[in-house]
């Protein structure tokens, strides 16, 4: 099992991060350790001070593939659920200043919480998902799939000429605008509409 994410595939995420909004997508990995089981709680890292929630929808793989054309791309992917990537700022600003890799911000473990996932034919238009992040009740994240910069499809060919992807692998496909820090006693929910799929808590 590994991670392929994508970062920055909302534009008002990228501007938010004063980040340029990118032409080609950006990929990073997490590996298998980052897996956080739904529901099991998150314990703050002591290694940060400013630990940050991403909301993001996220394909599940069933089958192995390689250079995957776009046109078929689809096949690759039958469920489709929400996940967190939980991304270290403080540690990951360090990296970036000194033009280092910044994958102990990203790739620690537990840092991919996910929750349940529904099948690709229960969403009547791909491109029309309302997802959710709740804090404490509130709602801090808000996006759609119509915002994406770069579709699942031209997600999964592009990723594929580089990693291969197997059965039981995750794309997060990016996080919309509103990312901010968590605290220690938080609770954590995401919607898919009004259908709670991520449910768990910051200790």
């Amino acid at each position: 099992m590994k991670f392929i994410c994508i970062g920055r595939n909302y534009a008002e995420h990228a501007k938010e991060m004063n980040s340029p909004v990118p032409t080609e997508p950006v990929l990073f990995l997490k590996p298998e350790t980052a897996y956080l089981k739904s529901g099991e709680p998150f314990y703050y890292p002591e290694f940060t001070k400013d630990l940050h929630h991403e909301i993001e929808i996220v394909l599940k793989f069933e089958k192995m593939g390689k250079h995957i054309d776009k046109q078929f791309a689809d096949r690759y992917y039958t469920e489709i659920g929400l996940g967190i990537d939980f991304t270290a700022r403080d540690l990951q600003m360090k990296c970036k200043e000194k033009g280092l890799p910044w994958e102990k911000a990203k790739a620690f473990d537990f840092s991919a919480p996910l929750g349940k996932f529904l099948p690709v034919h229960s969403f009547p238009d791909l491109y029309n998902i309302d997802f959710r992040l709740d804090i404490n009740g509130k709602t801090v994240q808000r996006g759609n799939t119509k915002d994406l910069i770069f579709k699942f499809d031209a997600l999964v060919a592009y990723a594929s000429q580089f990693f291969t992807i197997k059965k039981g692998d995750y794309l997060f496909t990016g996080t919309p605008e509103g990312v901010g820090p968590v605290k220690i006693g938080d609770r954590l929910e995401g919607y898919i509409g009004e259908q709670k799929l991520l449910d768990f808590e910051v200790k």
